[in-house]
């Protein structure tokens, strides 16, 4: 894919202008935002430079294959950045792929046990154990914001936050259904079962106007959940609030009251911010046709089978042999990465086509 050189000067042209204004201005909040900026660009600005530098390089050894004396040491030197070059231009065209603006963002994670009874909320439990592995392995930090025990073990619903640059966009393909088909703790015969819970990834964005108003929030006050005995909460700390125009509820059961309000502000904020990108998404679903990134949480995305020691995610046909590592979460990166990949690919072949 050639990418025109007009294309190329407009990126370092931006880039040295963020450059130049953090070194002019003294509004701090100025200061933070074009840092994120310069942030952001370098790494593209970077890759610009060096195709820029090679294309130079390949005009001046066209004047030295004029050269008798120098076209055989300039033919061989021309031919290997004619090889070169097709992949550094894809490598570039990815960098200038445009960004999800909220791939930098931190992210609630929610699961939730689906069909399956006792069994689907332990694979909902192994699923956060994946999840809590995983976000460590990132440098991730995971806060658990409420949380719905099973009688067996595992979850009937986990939310949690995830905070760490680039969580959302490493995170947002696991929202969808997720199957599992093993022998159940709870089964006496030794049958495979398959169950299923729902994992949906919500980013947190940054100074985002979506009309939210205190006045369209109902605050209830509760007793959160506790172990029982002395450990049990005699206090109603726990926060629900209701967003009385979209009946959308969160609720948060820390010990702190105080934080509990604060949390359970953020997650509303977040999932009526959600529910507008979902809408957005649906709206563009034709054109995203191909990728992998629908945003439909209805979904069956991915299937663990035990028996077999494999797991496949069926959007991309990958299917992959080491569960145990993927469900440990150290190795879920293999598909994380996979997922990101195609996404791209999908992306810049219709970049290509349009």
């Amino acid at each position: 894919m050639h990418i025109p050189d007009i294309k190329l000067a407009q990126v370092l042209d931006r880039f040295d202008q963020i450059a130049a204004r953090m070194n002019a201005t003294t509004d701090s909040d100025e200061i933070v935002q074009l840092g994120k900026d310069y942030a952001e660009l370098k790494p593209i600005a970077d890759g610009v430079r060096k195709l820029r530098d090679v294309r130079s390089e390949m005009e001046d050894l066209e004047g030295m294959m004029k050269d008798p004396e120098m076209a055989a040491m300039a033919k061989e030197e021309m031919q290997s950045l004619k090889d070169s070059l097709p992949a550094l231009e894809k490598e570039v065209s990815l960098l200038l792929l445009p960004k999800d603006k909220d791939d930098n963002a931190s992210i609630v994670l929610e699961i939730r046990a689906g069909t399956g009874g006792d069994e689907a909320a332990i694979f909902a439990g192994d699923l956060f154990s994946m999840y809590a592995r995983y976000a460590s392995l990132q440098g991730w930090k995971v806060e658990i914001e409420s949380q719905a025990d099973a009688d067996m073990g595992g979850y009937k619903e986990i939310i949690a936050s995830v905070s760490g640059a680039g969580a959302y966009g490493k995170m947002k393909f696991e929202s969808g259904v997720h199957r599992v088909q093993r022998v159940p703790v709870t089964e006496t015969q030794g049958r495979v079962h398959t169950s299923a819970a729902t994992v949906a990834v919500l980013p947190e964005p940054e100074d985002v106007d979506i009309g939210f108003s205190m006045g369209d929030v109902r605050v209830d006050t509760m007793r959160a959940s506790g172990a029982g005995g002395q450990h049990v909460n005699k206090t109603d700390s726990a926060v629900r609030m209701t967003h009385i125009p979209t009946g959308v509820v969160v609720v948060c059961d820390a010990k702190s009251q105080h934080m509990n309000r604060a949390n359970a502000e953020r997650l509303l904020k977040m999932k009526l911010y959600d529910m507008e990108k979902q809408r957005i998404d649906a709206e563009r679903a034709e054109e995203r046709a191909g990728q992998v990134g629908s945003g439909d949480r209805s979904e069956r995305i991915r299937t663990y089978n035990y028996p077999q020691g494999r797991v496949t995610d069926h959007r991309i046909g990958l299917t992959l042999y080491n569960l145990d590592k993927i469900v440990a979460g150290d190795a879920l990166s293999d598909v994380v990465d996979m997922l990101m990949a195609e996404d791209q690919a999908a992306r810049l072949a219709q970049m290509e086509a349009g």
